[in-house]
């Protein structure tokens, strides 16, 4: 049993929760067509605001992961099977919740031959059709380095491409089950061999023990394959059985970090306490085209 090493949770990190008829009536239709939503299974600290501002992130291909990454909440196992509907079900719910961008993330699934891929692919279709102006945000795992994978999602032509490089090179390996620091930059830079031009986005979390240099270092490897868009936020532990939170940033630390950042030539950072990958996922696209 592992527990938090870093003492109190300061007082920006605390959430007052707050639902309304919006909340509510996302929270039902998720019910209702048997879709999942990372807010939930991940225990996103901006579930309240995002559901009532009618903004989501739906993991698609099930919720059981296959891999059982120690930062992670999303429950790990073997996944016994796939929703064919699912891409459909999710189109319609975008329509239906009049979004005008949506992120489409997954757990892994290892044991498909595609690794869902193809799926993602589908989804990105079937949004298309049924909302032609509506942005498309994907947020995709590694498919095992394997770019024929990569380039089945990216033939769908999402508008943002985002994977996650989570923290810092050094203690990757210790965080992440079976992802590979070196193998998501390739992933990153893949996405740009397949289609020049394409937007491209990742995400870290601090508090795991790394240093401000790893850090700097890791938005620099970033921008080395030119990823656009960057997330920084504060990791949270989920529970006693995953990673120990071993430092609170401060609010003026991640503001330090977003000026490093865009400084290094992202187009846009997010950089909060409370700051994950989808958060403000509309508003981050907006500001990376100003720039």
């Amino acid at each position: 049993m592992t527990t938090s090493t870093a003492g109190r949770k300061p007082d920006w990190l605390k959430i007052k929760i707050q639902t309304n008829e919006h909340f509510n009536e996302l929270k039902s239709m998720m019910r209702e067509r048997n879709l999942n939503s990372v807010c939930e299974e991940a225990k996103c600290p901006n579930i309240f605001e995002c559901w009532s501002n009618r903004t989501a992130t739906f993991m698609i291909l099930g919720k059981i992961c296959t891999r059982a990454c120690r930062f992670c909440a999303v429950t790990s196992g073997l996944p016994s099977e796939l929703d064919l509907e699912e891409p459909q079900h999710v189109a319609q719910s975008v329509l239906e919740m009049g979004l005008k961008h949506v992120v489409i993330t997954s757990v892994a699934r290892d044991d498909l031959t595609d690794e869902g891929s193809s799926v993602f692919a589908q989804t990105i279709h079937a949004i298309r059709r049924l909302n032609p102006l509506t942005g498309i945000e994907v947020l995709i795992p590694d498919f095992g380095g394997r770019k024929e994978l990569l380039r089945n999602v990216m033939d769908a032509k999402p508008d943002i491409l985002n994977h996650n490089m989570e923290t810092v090179e050094r203690l990757s390996d210790h965080v992440r089950a079976k992802a590979k620091y070196r193998r998501s930059l390739a992933l990153l830079h893949n996405a740009k061999e397949i289609i020049p031009g394409q937007k491209t986005k990742s995400g870290i979390m601090l508090g795991l023990g790394e240093t401000a240099e790893e850090i700097v270092q890791t938005m620099r490897d970033l921008r080395e394959v030119d990823c656009n868009i960057l997330t920084v936020g504060q990791y949270l532990q989920p529970t006693e059985k995953h990673l120990p939170i071993i430092k609170y940033y401060t609010p003026e630390e991640f503001q330090t970090f977003k000026k490093i950042g865009m400084e290094l030539g992202f187009s846009h950072v997010e950089s909060g306490p409370l700051v994950r990958s989808s958060y403000h996922a509309h508003e981050q696209v907006q500001q990376a085209e100003i720039h």
